[in-house]
C-alpha cells in the first residue's frame, strides 16, 4: 500500500532512530537538555534568527506568535486557504484571541497591493491589525519572494507584525535554491515543521529575536507545552536538519512522474502541482477516484472538490513509478462512487 495522503506519514529511518537512542537528554523546562539546545542553535543559524524554540507542533508554533503579537480586538491578515484558518480549530481565535481578516489570493498567495487595502489602521470601534500571516508553501506552492519582501515592506510601513508558517520553506528553499534564511528574512518570525517532510517523529521550530523567544516559552508553557527529556526526539530533528533536506528534490521529482501520468491518463485536471503536492480535479466523482485508488493498493486524500497526492520519503522511485503504472492502467469505469 503506497500512503501519498501526506508527508506527515513519514517514518523515521534506522539511522534516525539510532540518533535518537543515543540522544544525551537533560529537563528542557530548565533549558538543560543539551540535544534540544542544540537543535535550537541549528535552527537559528538555519533561520537567520537570534534564537529557536522547540514547539510540539505547527499549530502551537503558529498559535504563539498570534498570542504575543496579537490578542483580542486585533486581527491578522492571512489567506482563507491558511492553515491557521482551515486546519487547526480555529486555535488563533479561541486561544489567543485574535481575528483572521481574509485577503484575497490566487491560490494562497496574497498580492502586496490586497495586503496594503486590507489594513485597518485605530477606530474605537473597529478591530485593528496588527500582523500579517504569510503560509510557504501553500498548497505545495511557494510563495514569490520578491511578494513576500514587499509584503514584509508593507508590513513595517504600518508597524506590523509579519509570521512565516514554514511548515514546508524546506522545500521551497530545495526547490528554488534560495536558503530558508533568505525567505525567513521577510518576515519577523517564522516556524517550520519537522514532523513533515523531514520525517521526524514529531516537532516544529520556531525562530524570532530573543525578546520574542522570551516570549513564547512562556507562551509555550501556558499552553502546556513544557517538555521534560526531549532531547531524544531532538535528536531526529538534528538528524534531520542533517540528513533530510537534500534529499526532498526527490519528491518533487515524483511529483512529476506522477503529474504527468495523471496528464496523460486524460481523467485528471491538474490544479496545483508543485514542490511535493498535487492536486487535481475530475468529471468522475472524487470519492470514486480515491475508492479506485485504494482498491489499487495507493491511499490519497478528498481536499473538497479536489484530491490531493502528497510526496514524502516513504516513496522510492521504485514506488513512484509502479505508482505511474498504476495511474495509466486505470479505467474510468472504476470511479464509480
Amino acid at each position: 500500500m503506497y500512503d501519498l495522503r501526506s508527508d506527515t506519514f513519514t517514518q523515521p529511518s534506522q539511522e534516525m532512530r539510532k540518533a535518537m537512542y543515543l540522544a544525551e537528554t537533560g529537563d528542557d523546562v530548565y533549558g538543560e537538555d543539551p540535544t534540544a539546545v542544540k537543535l535550537q542553535e541549528i535552527a537559528a543559524e538555519i533561520t537567520g534568527k537570534e534564537e529557536s524554540l522547540i514547539v510540539s507542533s505547527g499549530c502551537m508554533g503558529n498559535l504563539i506568535p498570534h498570542m504575543i503579537k496579537g490578542g483580542r480586538g486585533k486581527e491578522v491578515l492571512c489567506a482563507a486557504s491558511s492553515h491557521i484558518v482551515q486546519h487547526e480549530i480555529g486555535a488563533v481565535v479561541s486561544l489567543s484571541g485574535t481575528l483572521p481578516v481574509i485577503v484575497p489570493s490566487d491560490n494562497g498567495i496574497m498580492a502586496p497591493d490586497d495586503v496594503r487595502k486590507s489594513i485597518h489602521g485605530y477606530a474605537y470601534d473597529m478591530s485593528e491589525t496588527a500582523m500579517i500571516e504569510v503560509e510557504n508553501t501553500t498548497s505545495g506552492l511557494i510563495y514569490p519572494l520578491l511578494v513576500m519582501q514587499e509584503i514584509k515592506k508593507t508590513a513595517e510601513e504600518h508597524g506590523l507584525w509579519v509570521h512565516l508558517d514554514g511548515a514546508r520553506i524546506f522545500n521551497a528553499s530545495v526547490e528554488t535554491g534560495i536558503p530558508v534564511r533568505e525567505y525567513a528574512a521577510a518576515s519577523d518570525d517564522i516556524t517550520f515543521c519537522l514532523s513533515k517532510g523531514l520525517g521526524c517523529p514529531a516537532f516544529s521550530v520556531l525562530s524570532s529575536t530573543h525578546g520574542f523567544i522570551k516570549e513564547a516559552k512562556r507562551c509555550r508553557k501556558l499552553l502546556g507545552g513544557g517538555m521534560r527529556q526531549i532531547g531524544i526526539l531532538a535528536a531526529a530533528g538534528i538528524y534531520a536538519l542533517e540528513h533530510n533536506i537534500g534529499r526532498l528534490k526527490d519528491d518533487h521529482r515524483h511529483r512529476q512522474m506522477i503529474s504527468r501520468a495523471l496528464e496523460e491518463a486524460g481523467w485528471a485536471d491538474i490544479v496545483i502541482s508543485s514542490t511535493n503536492m498535487i492536486f487535481f480535479r475530475s468529471q468522475h466523482p472524487v470519492e470514486g477516484i480515491i475508492e479506485a485508488f485504494r482498491r489499487r493498493g495507493v491511499l490519497i486524500l478528498r481536499e473538497g472538490d479536489m484530491a490531493r497526492i502528497v510526496l514524502s520519503l516513504n516513496i522510492s522511485d521504485e514506488d513512484a513509478e509502479d505508482v505511474c503504472a498504476i495511474i495509466r492502467d486505470m479505467k474510468t469505469g472504476e470511479f464509480t462512487a
